[in-house]
């Protein structure tokens, strides 16, 4: 089992910056990708940015450039931090971990992030 717990969202204007942290904690040893989706209202969660064990770094196309996903072993954390926010990144954003060699996945309960205009 492994727990996820975000924390960092917020309200912030169009142009602005925001850091999203996801503390995990149980079997980490186990995660094999760690990072975070969003869901706006109406709208399907969709994928925002994922970090594999290896390091390797996936991004939605909508978040290329302006998003970094980044991890710390160490701390069992992984963060994301969000520059050059726009209206369309509101949404509630959710930490996600697949575990291996048992495939299971996990979910935080959420933090908000609101983008003002």
């Amino acid at each position: 089992q492994v727990q996820l717990v975000e924390s960092g969202g917020g309200l912030v204007q169009a142009g602005g910056s925001l850091r999203l942290s996801c503390a995990a904690s149980g079997s980490t040893s186990n995660i094999n990708a760690i990072g975070w989706y969003r869901q706006a209202p109406g709208k399907q969660r969709e994928m925002v940015a994922i970090i594999n064990s290896g390091g390797s770094t996936n991004y939605a196309d909508s978040v290329k450039g302006r998003f970094t996903i980044s991890r710390d072993n160490v701390k069992n954390a992984v963060y994301l931090q969000m520059n050059t926010l726009k209206p369309e990144d509101t949404a509630v954003y959710y930490c996600n971990a697949i575990t291996r060699p048992r495939i299971a996945t996990y979910w935080g309960q959420g933090t908000q992030v609101t983008v003002s205009s």
